[in-house]
């Protein structure tokens, strides 16, 4: 389990997802993940902060899709917040408008109105806030 956690950082939903493939005793479970975090092999605020910060500069994800992907993962809604200072305003905005001139212009044969339309939803469903959108779009 360390090698596990050395090699990516790991919440503790993914460890214990992967402790449940060995056969295991409850206790041998806590005492390793015990252990783990005793040892800061595991630790759930440098896996929120390196999540967000991979999610947003390798994949291009916007707030509201990483938020939602680390809930999932059981990051709680405090430490979410706290971490979210990983991503810097104006290169949020950068991204916005990166994604947005590349998106705009690969559309082909749509009128103005369309292709922004067609715009927004994607921006949208890559977690980015529709009011972020409309503030970098019109600077």
């Amino acid at each position: 389990m360390v090698n596990y956690c050395v090699y990516q950082d790991r919440c503790h939903l993914e460890v214990e997802q992967k402790m449940r493939e060995f056969l295991l005793i409850p206790e041998a479970k806590d005492e390793i993940l015990l252990y783990l975090m005793k040892e800061n092999y595991l630790n759930e605020e440098r896996f929120t902060r390196s999540y967000i910060r991979g999610k947003f500069n390798i994949k291009n994800w916007g707030r509201i899709k990483i938020k939602i992907h680390l809930k999932q993962k059981g990051i709680s809604e405090k430490l979410i917040s706290k971490c979210m200072d990983e991503i810097d305003e104006d290169d949020y905005r950068k991204i916005i408008l990166q994604i947005w001139n590349n998106y705009y212009n690969r559309q082909k044969g749509l009128k103005d109105y369309q292709k922004k339309s067609k715009t927004i939803h994607y921006l949208i469903s890559r977690g980015f806030e529709y009011e972020e959108i409309l503030q970098s779009n019109s600077s």
